[in-house]
């Protein structure tokens, strides 16, 4: 009996520990990559704010917010500081704002993509062991937690991506309205977060997510 609780409480700490360590990967690799993507696009649609300001890098301490990174920890879903843009230096200031918003999310697609890509790939070659399970467990967790970010910051909630892709189809005088009130809306959706409204919400869609870019992974290394 004793050897069985052991076994479940040494299991506990390591799933806590890869949890940690995958979400220090994601704060200090996947939200600065999340920006830098931002930035580049925008620097790319002809906005060289975020050039002139330093924040094209992945240096993350460039990138973090503090709220958004005790986010990232306690709920696994967060934000960094955001990348400053001038709509009015974009060659095509709708379009270019909803290409710069989504840049975000899709690199956190991506790595997600890649993570879980990796994870097959070690499944199907590594022998088992501790060591083997453990780094498995960390890519398959940081896929996750990525999934979970890019489809977060997709809700059409200022001043998440989602919300910044709503505006550009919608009218000026109401989108301004709407981020008028920007700062008491999010933290509604930390309240929100905190009692695990729309964390099961996220949970679902992310899961949907992280089964549809595990298809090629699969039929890559599995067949099935």
């Amino acid at each position: 009996m004793l050897s069985v609780l052991t076994y479940i409480r040494e299991g506990m700490y390591f799933e806590a520990i890869i949890s940690i360590i995958s979400k220090a990967f994601v704060v200090f690799c996947c939200l600065p990559i999340h920006e830098l993507a931002h930035g580049l696009v925008a620097n790319k649609c002809g906005d060289h704010t975020a050039k002139a300001q330093g924040r094209l890098t992945i240096n993350p301490f460039a990138h973090l917010d503090p709220i958004g990174t005790i986010m990232i920890f306690l709920f696994g879903i967060g934000y960094a500081r955001p990348v400053p843009v001038n709509p009015a230096k974009l060659k095509h200031p709708r379009r270019d704002m909803a290409f710069i918003a989504l840049a975000g999310p899709a690199s956190n697609f991506i790595i997600g993509f890649v993570c879980i890509f990796i994870y097959y790939a070690l499944f199907r070659f590594l022998p088992t062991s501790v060591t083997s399970n453990a780094v498995c467990y960390f890519f398959s967790f940081a896929a996750s937690v990525n999934v979970s970010l890019a489809v977060f910051n997709m809700l059409p909630i200022p001043p998440l991506d989602g919300a910044k892709v709503l505006g550009s189809v919608l009218p000026d005088k109401i989108y301004f309205k709407i981020m008028q009130y920007e700062r008491y809306i999010m933290i509604g959706l930390m309240v929100l977060l905190f009692l695990g409204v729309f964390s099961r919400i996220i949970s679902a869609v992310s899961g949907f997510m992280i089964n549809i870019i595990s298809i090629i992974p699969k039929l890559i290394f599995f067949g099935v």
